[in-house]
């Protein structure tokens, strides 16, 4: 029988329904961060720029996007680190009975990045900051948070 944790109970079994607790969602914030590191490992040899985040700064501070390098670094983690702990609670109720944690997570994680992208470049980059990716540029963003999400999935879904 499974039980059901709270934020300040401990599961009284490995195969305890998850919760929706601070646990779940600090969890979350700690695998976004991994995540978003991984992703900037793949992303900033490949694309050669730096995130979109220095073009929001840029355009929420003024300047060039090239002045905030290591800021824009920063806000990507921090965007990363929040998309992360709200995923974790979505993983957690989908895959509830967790008899294949990991599997699990590298699917749903990756249809998670793929979805941050597709709202990335359709919203962020296209109405907000007016930037049309090229082709290549494109495909080396989703891949990006494909690899984020993948990155995600497989860290919550280790920790299960």
């Amino acid at each position: 029988m499974n039980s059901i944790e709270t934020s300040d109970s401990t599961p009284s079994d490995e195969h305890t329904r998850p919760s929706l607790s601070r646990s779940t969602v600090a969890t979350g914030l700690e695998a976004g961060a991994f995540a978003t590191v991984v992703m900037t490992v793949f992303r900033e040899p490949t694309a050669r720029a730096l995130p979109p985040t220095a073009e929001l700064l840029a355009r929420w501070l003024g300047g060039d996007a090239d002045d905030y390098h290591l800021h824009s670094l920063g806000l990507h983690l921090v965007y990363g680190a929040i998309a992360g702990g709200l995923f974790a609670p979505i993983l957690a109720v989908i895959d509830a009975d967790r008899t294949h944690p990991e599997a699990v997570g590298l699917v749903v994680g990756g249809v998670y990045g793929l979805a941050l992208s597709v709202f990335g470049e359709a919203v962020v980059l296209q109405r907000y900051l007016d930037m049309d990716l090229a082709t290549d540029e494109s495909a080396v963003f989703h891949a990006g948070h494909l690899i984020y999400g993948l990155a995600l999935g497989a860290w919550l879904g280790s920790r299960a």
